[in-house]
């Protein structure tokens, strides 16, 4: 499933389905893959970051991946945005009943470390050059 959107409106709107789409359980996807919700953090118009929430965990998942990855504009660092991104994220993992939250990050980022223990993190162990942690959702 190619999600690079095409020029123009009709493609943007496409795209948008797909995406919405790849949050349904009965949506096809390649192997490997689980319903997914993607949120995008904007201030205004402008796009500042955004949060991919997995519905599930897969063995891969539960290796490296976790329940919620996330990414900030380079330009937009270092301003509280991944926190407060997390923090929504986090309300709407609840919603789909997950009580604690699986996070990754790669064991020399200390950014995304720091944010993970602010939304309540506790570290579970490290994995190859990954640390693990549980976040509560509630």
């Amino acid at each position: 499933m190619d999600l690079i959107p095409p020029d123009g409106p009709e493609g943007f709107e496409r795209y948008l389905a797909e995406i919405r789409a790849l949050a349904l359980p009965e949506t096809p996807r390649p192997e490997g893959w689980v319903p997914c919700t993607e949120l995008w953090y904007v201030d205004g118009a402008e796009w500042l970051g955004h949060l991919n929430l997995r519905h599930r965990l897969t063995p891969q998942l539960t290796e490296v991946g976790g329940h919620i990855g996330y990414d900030v504009r380079p330009s937009a660092r270092r301003r509280g945005h991944a926190t407060a991104m997390l923090r929504e994220g986090l309300t709407v993992a609840r919603g789909l009943g997950i009580e604690s939250a699986l996070l990754t990050c790669d064991h020399d980022n200390v950014a995304s470390r720091k944010v993970i223990e602010k939304a309540g993190g506790v570290f579970e162990d490290r994995r190859g050059d990954k640390l693990r942690f549980w976040v509560p959702t509630a």
